[in-house]
């Protein structure tokens, strides 16, 4: 392969700046900067200079062998001074040096999984640690890049491994008596990773809300306080608020940190019979998005009932608890009355649902599980017809296990790779 480089710190002044170069001219590229190559894995200080001899910087130098660098080839990192002019003068550098090339978009971590350092599963874990936001994704994504998810396929491959080698020794020996009758370890075996995948399939759809963020919708009349609330949550004039109905015409969306959930605020248009056109398209988007929130807060006056039918989980508050004799189950977004409560119970809940989260985290996840499952489904309505259905049978399980090999990136993951490592930035 061509030897990389790039700037794996973010664009800008900083206090220090890393410079990655990876392949097989990496530690030639170090020599021809730093004098010489210092030991691996340990930081040195270093004088850079470029062909010329001209001092460009004195930075740390460290330097990592194919066995024990995060791509799986020579690696040097330069941990240079964060000036623009430093970086620039260091790349160009480098840039002019035989056989070096600057690196695509997330080509240091493709060639971490072509050279077996990580999964297919651990690259998206990767990618969802950078773009992590909250606690919660941080933590779900450190589960995936450690492992996790890999560590569960390699365990159900097991299982159906040793399954589909009972149904071909039982067709091996057609002819001849087998001693133990090989049908009641099969189902338990294929039964067992059904249950597992069930269990990971129900769960994905929380996984991704984790990794994406949940949607909390504030619904109700118009000039009911709905703007004002939005404003109170955020802390700041994220919404217009105004004494006239039907202020708010759009969804308006705040994204904030909700005691480590990362959760989107949505300000609706106000639900009434109208004959604005415009007010009545912002009406129309207000009730498809409140349908496709994961929560909604209802804010109703007097004894109205919501327009929009209430779920199990749905909060129902009285709006501005500070007009009001009796403030029970009210909120006031001006005055604050109820703020605290309304959080810790929107916060409750999602956290409730947070908890049935699964280790698979994507849609492709989820794919490729349920096509496992769909031929483990088919496999042991077959096992019943004895040795007459074994060889379709242990077919259908070796289809579930390339289904599942997908799952780390063993097989038929070229057509996702692009996708995927697009999303990373320069240097990583």
């Amino acid at each position: 392969m061509d030897t990389i480089y790039a700037l794996s710190t973010a664009q800008g002044k900083a206090g220090v700046a890393v410079i990655r170069v990876s392949g097989p001219l990496a530690f030639q590229a170090c020599e021809a900067l730093a004098g010489d190559v210092p030991m691996r894995r340990q930081a040195a200080l270093r004088t850079l200079r470029d062909a010329e001899g001209v001092h460009l910087d004195d930075a740390l130098v460290l330097t990592f062998s194919k066995d024990a660098s995060f791509t799986g080839e020579d690696v040097v990192e330069f941990q240079c001074h964060g000036s623009t002019a430093i970086i620039a003068s260091i790349l160009h550098t480098l840039g002019n040096l035989d056989g070096l090339r600057s690196a695509d978009p997330g080509e240091f971590t493709r060639r971490a999984l072509e050279n077996g350092q990580l999964s297919l599963a651990q690259v998206e874990g990767l990618a969802d640690l950078i773009d992590a936001e909250t606690e919660a994704q941080r933590r779900q994504a450190l589960r995936v890049l450690s492992g996790d998810l890999g560590n569960l396929a390699e365990s159900w491959r097991r299982d159906l491994i040793r399954a589909a080698a009972l149904l071909e020794a039982t067709i091996d020996f057609a002819d001849e008596e087998v001693p133990v009758d090989v049908a009641p370890e099969v189902s338990a075996l294929v039964e067992r990773v059904m249950t597992a995948l069930e269990h990971q399939i129900e769960g994905v759809g929380i996984s991704e809300r984790i990794r994406t963020g949940f949607e909390v919708a504030i619904v109700g009349a118009p000039n009911v306080g709905k703007s004002t609330l939005l404003n109170a949550i955020a802390g700041r004039d994220a919404a217009i608020t105004s004494e006239f109905a039907g202020t708010t015409r759009d969804v308006i969306e705040v994204r904030m940190d909700l005691k480590g959930l990362p959760v989107t605020i949505l300000d609706t248009a106000g639900l009434r019979e109208t004959d604005d056109k415009v007010e009545s398209i912002g009406i129309d988007r207000a009730k498809q998005r409140a349908e496709l929130a994961d929560l909604r807060v209802f804010l109703v006056e007097g004894d109205e009932a919501p327009d929009i039918p209430v779920l199990a989980d749905d909060i129902v508050v009285k709006a501005k608890a500070d007009l009001l004799d009796d403030p029970a189950n009210a909120i006031s977004g001006v005055s604050g009355y109820g703020l605290g409560t309304l959080i810790n119970r929107i916060t409750a809940t999602l956290s409730e649902r947070a908890s049935h989260a699964a280790v698979a985290t994507r849609e492709r996840h989820r794919i490729s599980m349920a096509n496992g499952l769909s031929a483990l489904q088919s496999a042991k309505t077959l096992l019943p017809g004895g040795e007459e259905t074994a060889d379709i049978s242990a077919e259908e399980i070796r289809t579930a296990i390339r289904a599942l090999d997908s799952l780390v990136g063993r097989i038929d993951v070229e057509n996702v790779l692009d996708e995927i490592f697009s999303s990373f930035c320069l240097g990583k």
